[in-house]
């Protein structure tokens, strides 16, 4: 490591355990990694179907496509920290509103709208964004350092909320998960989360004129942002559908629940192996080219899904999903800082973002209505492997980074 770049760790660092720990517990890991754990005690108690409990995702994510840009283009316009601080504070007390159900989907769906609203700031596009800013050389292994939190909120998130059910039954469970933003992020957050232009007075002076890139409309009458939206959607369906259907995947395939349980944390490391492997990789490779040959494995890996699954198929198939799971957003954003700048980085992030949250959001809710309707994921897992390898593919299309020297 030269000079430069251990000077960049050496002042980045509390940057990036701000982040790890923010990103871990907000609104992309929290609700994602636990829905799957809390899923078969709704459909018990209230009588709701798989596919019901996943609409609420959904509705999550259509609501995040709305709050998601607007919470960029805010932390751009007055300093993420701001923003990444009081939204932390808002999806705490949100999430933890989940306790008061009392069997109404209307009302359910209503608090899945109301932890995206509130929560929309503690996605990746603003904390990555301090990061992103911070370093150049490093910039894709810093990126995957900070979101390694959601892959180790995904080690513990099965057997944390399992064990406060047990003790305190599930809507207890709701009100100690949703603690932990309030608890833990908040106060790193408080003494780490500190980037340049972090208050609105520093943003404005920084923001946006001094700062390389394209602004927002220009960015959007662009194509590559576009490719890069369509890809993002398609990849994030077909990652981000299994994993919340995961367990009941290797139960339908015939896998005991001792073989599951030793299995499902390996999700979690493997998220955080590929946040590792795919920031070491882009740094020094063109990115989509390491997007499109990595993005191969979970095509593969929805094929061995189908059918009756041993437990070496299923370790292997979890392994590849979850190393794909775990580049995709460090991917993100070091795409949209090399190829449209950090002028409107959190902007483009959010925006970018909702094409992620779209696939993500909607994939579970039709893996919910295939097994539903059919019994079995065989066929949905089909379309996501096929979806995974057009995704990947569409990447190859972007051309060269942009020139940071470009006038704009």
């Amino acid at each position: 490591m030269s000079a430069r770049q251990d000077n960049e760790f050496r002042q980045g660092w509390p940057l990036i355990l701000a982040a790890m720990v923010g990103i871990g517990l907000g609104l992309g890991s929290i609700p994602f990694y636990s829905l799957g754990v809390f899923a078969p005690e709704l459909v018990r108690d209230f009588g709701w179907t798989y596919a019901e409990v996943m609409g609420g995702f959904t509705v999550m994510t259509l609501v995040t496509a709305v709050t998601g840009p607007l919470a960029g283009i805010l932390a751009d316009r007055f300093g993420v920290r701001p923003v990444a601080i009081g939204t932390l504070v808002l999806f705490s007390l949100g999430f933890m509103s989940f306790a008061l159900m009392n069997g109404s989907l209307t009302l359910y769906f209503l608090v899945w709208a109301l932890v995206a609203a509130v929560g929309a700031g503690t996605l990746p596009a603003t904390w990555t964004r301090g990061v992103a800013g911070a370093f150049q050389r490093r910039r894709g292994i810093a990126l995957g350092l900070s979101l390694v939190g959601s892959g180790l909120f995904a080690i513990i998130a099965k057997p944390l909320v399992a064990a406060a059910i047990t003790s305190v039954g599930w809507r207890g469970a709701y009100i100690v998960l949703g603690a932990l933003p309030l608890v833990i992020g908040l106060p790193v957050a408080l003494l780490y989360f500190k980037p340049k232009g972090s208050s609105p007075a520093e943003a404005s002076s920084s923001a946006p004129e001094q700062q390389d890139g394209l602004l927002l409309g220009e960015a959007l009458r662009g194509r590559k942002l576009w490719t890069i939206f369509g890809s993002f959607s398609l990849v994030a369906f077909a990652i981000g559908s299994p994993i919340p259907h995961m367990q009941n995947i290797l139960t339908q395939g015939g896998m005991s629940a001792a073989d599951i349980l030793q299995l499902l944390p390996m999700i979690g490391f493997g998220v955080i192996g590929g946040r590792l492997l795919g920031g070491a990789l882009i740094d020094r490779f063109w990115a989509p080219g390491v997007a499109a040959v990595l993005l191969m494995f979970p095509a593969a890996a929805c094929l061995l899904l189908t059918g009756e699954i041993s437990y070496v198929t299923a370790a292997a198939a979890i392994v590849m999903i979850s190393l794909a799971a775990g580049m995709e957003i460090d991917l993100m954003g070091y795409l949209i800082a090399r190829y449209f700048g950090m002028r409107a980085y959190s902007g483009l992030f959010g925006t970018i973002y909702v094409a992620f949250m779209l696939g993500a959001g909607f994939g579970p809710l039709l893996f919910g209505h295939m097994f539903d309707t059919r019994g079995n994921y065989d066929a949905v897992l089909l379309v996501t492997a096929a979806a995974l390898v057009i995704g990947a593919l569409s990447l190859l299309t972007l051309g060269r980074y942009r020139d940071a020297s470009a006038s704009h």
